[in-house]
């Protein structure tokens, strides 16, 4: 996917359909197939992605929304529970309020 330049703005729906694309691109298509990927998915239970995955998807999602994100940051401010319940919506919210 190409990088965003810090004038495109994107809605929810498509925020969702990039972040949906790299949560694919990082757990593998087969595995993901099976899944009902959400807005309201989370990470650790619905996805059921590792800690290894979430640095993988967090690289992508950097890289594509460029450094006025930042991902990593962000959820090093979160505790544990954070953590467990973070979901999708959160993310394009978070991803909304950067742009």
């Amino acid at each position: 996917m190409d990088h965003l330049t810090p004038a495109t703005r994107l809605s929810s729906d498509e925020i969702f359909v990039v972040l949906k694309q790299f949560i694919t691109e990082v757990i593998g298509a087969e595995f993901a197939d099976g899944l009902d990927i959400s807005k309201d998915s989370t990470f650790t239970r619905d996805l059921e992605m590792d800690s290894i995955e979430l640095v993988a998807f967090s690289e992508k999602v950097k890289q594509h929304f460029g450094t006025g994100i930042d991902f990593t940051g962000w959820l090093s401010n979160m505790d544990i529970d954070q953590l467990i319940a973070l979901n999708l919506n959160n993310i394009i919210q978070y991803i909304q309020q950067c742009q």
